[in-house]
């Protein structure tokens, strides 16, 4: 489904960010950086102490002030809404927390057909906070897009299902093999509550939204397409009619970018492993890309960086669209002088 892009914010819609994810001229292209509000910013290193990770998620006025941050230092195009994926599934009463150094951690895993009743639906009461703080927030962005986002149902499900973090996927992939009805029943679910998580943020003044399926590719594209795409393409279709670009992104997906354009997005992010001019063949007409900058690349010196950097657009020349972007997150160990002067540099070298 084509998104009709009429009904969006109209502060933000000649934005360049809008405009090349819209797949029209832009006066530069337009850069953010995923994760570009975090561990690397020494302000929010600060504003963040003895606040646990979750408990800062459900702060508005520390969510304004920590989504602003990098906007203000580093003068991205767009700003990205300061939360976790795993929010909406704390929202509706799961036992979960964020560890230091270890990530999303689960109570009790998601292992049965009676575990499925935990699942319940997510209201805009469950999320009050995100809607107050996207309000703080598009008052001070004036004319710079906010997105909002929400980690993919095969994201979510693998943190549910192994109880954290893995490596293998194990327990989730013998789910998707051994009972595929569970599997599907539980990306369903996840579906409707990832859904409902993009319609508040939405609603609430979200220029753009971005679907994280962090972990996807792990799958062969068999598997995705039968086992992930039909939950993906659920969410896609449920915010379709708000009029916003929406953006999909995972990890290691080259074999997968087709088939996550055909889910439903209108801009397909792409990592660092192939160049985007291959990646706009595999993802075929009509969609805008984004990225797809190796992070570690941030740690060498100006010249390396620029000369990288130069490459990414060069790659991208031919393209529809293109929204200048990480292959992944920013590191917490980034220096933001770094991220600063990319942004700078490619706003230069594209200026027209």
């Amino acid at each position: 489904m084509t998104a009709d892009y009429s009904t969006q914010p109209t502060a933000t819609y000649n934005s360049a960010f809008l405009k090349a994810c819209r797949r029209e001229p832009v006066p530069h292209t337009p850069v953010w950086f995923m994760r570009q509000a975090g561990r690397s910013l020494p302000e929010y290193r600060k504003v963040r102490e003895g606040i646990p990770m979750l408990e800062s998620c459900m702060r508005p006025e520390l969510v304004t002030e920590i989504t602003l941050q990098p906007v203000r230092r580093h003068n991205v195009d767009a700003a990205i809404y300061y939360s976790d994926i795993v929010v909406p599934l704390k929202a509706i009463g799961l036992g979960l927390d964020i560890k230091p150094g270890v990530g999303p951690v689960v109570e009790e895993p998601i292992r049965s057909r009676a575990d499925l009743a935990r699942l319940r639906d997510l209201t805009p009461e469950d999320v009050s906070y995100v809607t107050e703080a996207i309000g703080l927030l598009t008052r001070e962005l004036g004319s710079t897009p906010l997105i909002g986002f929400a980690g993919a149902p095969f994201t979510l499900a693998s943190y549910l299902v192994e109880g954290g973090p893995s490596r293998t996927y194990e327990n989730a992939k013998a789910m998707m093999y051994g009972d595929p009805e569970l599997w599907a029943d539980l990306l369903d679910r996840l579906a409707d509550i990832t859904a409902a998580f993009l319609k508040v943020q939405i609603e609430a003044g979200a220029s753009a939204v971005q679907l994280f399926d962090s972990w996807v590719g792990a799958l062969a594209p068999a598997d995705y397409l039968r086992s992930v795409m039909p939950a993906s393409a659920k969410v896609f279709d449920a915010v379709a009619g708000y009029g916003v670009p929406r953006i999909h992104f995972g990890v290691g997906t080259g074999e997968l970018l087709k088939l996550m354009g055909e889910a439903g997005a209108d801009v397909v992010g792409v990592d660092w492993r192939i160049p985007l001019d291959e990646a706009a063949r595999r993802v075929g007409p009509g969609k805008a890309l984004q990225g797809n900058f190796d992070p570690t690349v941030l740690f060498t010196d100006k010249d390396t960086v620029e000369r990288k950097a130069r490459e990414v657009l060069d790659a991208a020349a031919g393209l529809e669209g293109h929204v200048f972007n990480l292959g992944h997150g920013v590191m917490p160990n980034t220096d933001p002088d770094a991220l600063t002067h990319l942004a700078e540099y490619v706003h230069t070298a594209t200026a027209r």
